[in-house]
């Protein structure tokens, strides 16, 4: 019984000191969110639902598994960002750029997508049900 206790005791009490891991960089996000500046930064997993990110800087940032649900993306700069696997449901994505991003299993779902630029981004995957999409080469089936 002893023993058993023991072992018990030596696998849960590491447990209780571990913190949850986020992957963004909290200071990042808050730079983002104060300046709407954050190229390069690592952003990923991060929950931007709902955020105003009007002409944002998010040049090369990382924002693999983001979740920018309804966010307002207008004229935001994302060339070169990674949104592979990112929520973009309901975005607001007009005059932006995506030039060379990867957006590799974006979930755009009735995503509003009006003039973008996405020359050489990679597309692989999208979710695109009932998205609109005017003047912006996004297709499905690969890279366009």
């Amino acid at each position: 019984m002893k023993r058993r206790l023991l072992t018990t005791l030596a696998i849960v009490t590491p447990l209780l000191f571990i913190t949850p891991v986020r992957a963004e960089n909290p200071a990042q996000l808050q730079q983002l969110l104060k300046t709407g500046e954050c190229p390069s930064c690592d952003l990923s997993g991060a929950n931007l639902s709902g955020a105003h990110l009007i002409g944002a800087d998010l040049r090369n940032a990382n924002l693999a598994r983001a979740n920018l649900k309804q966010a307002n993306l207008e004229g935001a700069d994302l060339t070169g960002a990674n949104l592979q696997g990112a929520n973009l449901t309901e975005v607001f994505l007009t005059n932006a750029s995506l030039n060379n991003a990867n957006l590799n299993q974006v979930n755009l779902t009735a995503a509003m997508i009006y003039d973008a630029d996405v020359k050489g981004a990679s597309m692989q995957g999208l979710t695109l049900t009932n998205a609109q999409i005017f003047n912006t080469d996004i297709g499905v089936g690969g890279e366009e």
